[in-house]
């Protein structure tokens, strides 16, 4: 589960800001929303994020992207781009580095990794592992003045032999990660392993408005049955007349989908009707490929971003799928970008600390702050008025 994210110099973030999934001392909704991580670390499963267009929510998305890119990619060569993007609206800042800190529990244990680069080149990248209190170094990657990174690996706490050190270190250009390179290499280093695999498969990819989501679900409930009952199951409560999907691999590789919609007739008799993907709305589609790969998040107790989770949804569908989404307990978690204020008002659906807000500054960055950060919020009647009257920031000066 991820604890906290330090962004500094990439794309809208100038300044060094802080987004956190850990939770505050209040008791609201304990058994669904948070997750005890580690004793005296309780980490929440869902956090939202509001803000006026331009303001960076996106962008907070795409840092998680852009880490999860960085982790594995493998460019051509060393005079590829690293593909990180500097704050662009300032003199200085396109010539400095940017910087990347991310604290995370896996099984119980809780992991440190930084990272600090520009264009071209990385200058630094750490991780770390705490077996108690303090940190324990895993690597340590610096860049020396010939322009050659150099990792040097903790003995003391991990056992790697000369010859794979001597091929992460060849494999690792100075345009990508020590994790890319170790992923090359036929070795097994246990602490790494842990962070590669979960990097892997419960990190998801981040899903954007139109990233395209009904053919992973298909061929999510081709392979399994249970799948397919969740997902059939979330149309059904989604208020949907859909009552089975049938998917079948028409040609290799290419999967045809059909959805059964029950009608009632003028007569007050049922009826069923197949129909193709193609003829089913935006909305139908969208809902589907939601329910899809939150059900795999959930199943592989991962990570999963979600850019304006309304978009093509009625609101009310945005409320079921928060809600549906804490039922199914575990430590899977989701962070959603959205414009719909209207969850503010769902008191018995949201924690405070669980809201967060990015707002422009006159310089053009964002600033990023949580909802918990306010004095007296337990005594606002309404949050969903005080942030339309620009009580919290985030919204348009129009």
């Amino acid at each position: 589960m991820i604890l906290e994210l330090k962004i500094k110099n990439f794309l809208s973030f100038k300044d060094e800001v802080t987004f956190s999934f850990e939770a505050t001392k209040d008791k609201s909704f304990e058994e669904y929303q948070v997750v005890e991580a580690a004793p005296d670390t309780r980490i929440l499963r869902l956090a939202i994020v509001y803000g006026a267009n331009a303001s960076g929510k996106s962008n907070l998305i795409e840092v998680f992207e852009f880490l999860r890119y960085f982790w594995f990619h493998r460019p051509e060569n060393k005079d590829k781009p690293t593909g990180v993007s500097p704050f662009l609206l300032d003199k200085k800042t396109p010539q400095e580095s940017s910087g990347f800190s991310l604290t995370f529990y896996i099984e119980g244990v809780k992991y440190l990794y930084s990272l600090e680069l520009n264009k071209k080149t990385v200058f630094a990248e750490k991780l770390f592992v705490y077996p108690g209190t303090q940190p324990a170094l895993i690597f340590d990657r610096k860049l020396n003045g010939e322009g050659i990174s150099e990792i040097t690996f903790n003995a003391k706490r991990i056992k790697v032999s000369q010859v794979a050190k001597d091929e992460i270190t060849i494999k690792c250009l100075a345009n990508m990660s020590v994790l890319a390179a170790y992923n090359q290499v036929n070795a097994a280093i246990p602490e790494m392993e842990n962070v590669v695999k979960w990097a892997k498969s419960q990190y998801l990819p981040c899903i954007e408005p139109d990233t395209g989501l009904v053919s992973s679900a298909e061929h999510a409930i081709f392979k399994n049955k249970s799948t397919k009952d969740i997902i059939l199951n979330f149309l059904r409560c989604a208020d949907y007349n859909i009552t089975d999907i049938n998917t079948e691999i028409i040609r290799e590789n290419v999967p045809e989908t059909e959805f059964e919609h029950r009608i009632v007739t003028d007569d007050n008799e049922e009826e069923f009707y197949k129909l193709l993907k193609k003829h089913q709305s935006k909305g139908t589609l969208r809902t589907f490929g939601l329910a899809g790969v939150i059900c795999k998040a959930i199943e592989a107790n991962a990570f999963l971003a979600i850019d304006e989770i309304e978009s093509s949804l009625h609101p009310r569908l945005v409320e079921f799928i928060i809600e549906d989404f804490f039922k199914r307990k575990g430590q899977s978690q989701l962070l959603l970008t959205t414009h719909y204020d209207g969850l503010l008002e769902e008191d018995d659906l949201l924690r405070k600390d669980s809201i967060w807000f990015t707002d422009k500054k006159e310089n053009g960055s964002t600033e990023l702050y949580s909802l918990a950060d306010f004095k007296g919020i337990n005594r606002i009647s309404s949050l969903q008025k005080a942030y339309k009257y620009g009580k919290f920031g985030a919204i348009p000066n129009i």
